[in-house]
């Protein structure tokens, strides 16, 4: 029964939410996970489902989870459960009460804009691959796109005239983001001298492809920018989004407002781009630190 109920809840994400396919498959996860644990310690459904989802968060954090997973977890469960409520599958939200554990608000990890130049120049524009890397660094940076959306970027998202890329969110959301000049420059290099050679007989239009002509993987990013980082001299430690919070960041520094950067990220809560003040409110402490005589 359960199972099924799961399989409801994911097809409900996927179609009527259209929520991305990771965000699916995360749920799924931390579903099956309750799932598993339901089985071995025999509780009874829907009869024992509150009792059997205090059990669980008790061994969660037992186990010495941290409370970012013990929360995710939760979450996945109350929205879960909220569902089989909506569609009447359950007469009560076991979840309803529960509240997550507190968070210690954790501030991604950004670069300094010497730093992301300095990893921006070092690719080789005497290769395809190196061609491609130079373009990808670039617009990645320019946008602050995410990295499953560069990726999954196709040519005909860039439009050279109005100087704007179009891009695919999540849950399918559209959004129109400027593309700079220099970011430009270096995407049509690669399209003139580097993406031909790199396609060879294969078709498709993935922007950025491999070797073999296929599109490059979220992995394949993380690892190039990894060692162009290494290169660089640069010896922080990355996230394959740290490109996407040093541009929000830089961005807030140089005066724009949180709006214009909710709006190029992409974020669908005003929120989830609040964050990025902190780091710049952290900057400004760090220089008014330095600069005033009597800090």
């Amino acid at each position: 029964m359960l199972a099924g109920w799961v399989q409801e809840f994911l097809d409900h994400l996927r179609v009527e939410r259209g929520l991305a396919q990771n965000t699916i498959l995360a749920y799924r996860s931390d579903l099956a996970h309750f799932i598993a644990f339901l089985q071995r310690r025999r509780f009874t459904v829907p009869e024992g489902l509150r009792d059997a989802v205090l059990a669980y968060l008790l061994e969660l954090q037992q186990a010495g989870l941290t409370a970012a997973t013990v929360a995710r977890r939760l979450a996945a469960l109350k929205a879960f459960c909220g569902y089989l409520v909506r569609v009447d599958s359950l007469k009560e939200d076991p979840t309803v009460e529960l509240s997550s554990p507190k968070l210690i608000q954790r501030l991604p990890r950004v670069l300094t804009p010497e730093e992301v130049g300095r990893i921006l120049i070092v690719p080789r524009c005497n290769t395809p691959t190196g061609l491609r890397d130079r373009a990808m660094l670039e617009l990645a940076y320019a946008t602050g796109v995410r990295v499953s959306e560069l990726v999954g970027l196709n040519v005909e998202n860039i439009n050279f005239e109005a100087a704007y890329v179009r891009v695919f969110g999540k849950g399918a959301r559209e959004r129109v983001v400027p593309v700079g000049r220099i970011a430009r420059r270096c995407l049509r290099e690669y399209l003139d001298r580097g993406r031909q050679v790199l396609a060879g007989g294969y078709g498709g239009s993935a922007l950025f492809i491999n070797s073999r002509g296929e599109r490059l993987t979220r992995q394949a990013f993380w690892k190039l920018l990894k060692k162009y980082a290494r290169m660089a001299g640069v010896n922080k430690q990355l996230s394959p989004h740290t490109l996407r919070h040093s541009f929000a960041t830089h961005l807030l520094e140089n005066g724009a407002d949180l709006r214009t950067v909710q709006e190029l990220l992409g974020h669908a809560d005003i929120g989830t781009t609040q964050i990025y003040t902190h780091l710049t409110r952290k900057r400004l402490r760090e220089v008014y630190d330095l600069s005033h005589p009597r800090a």
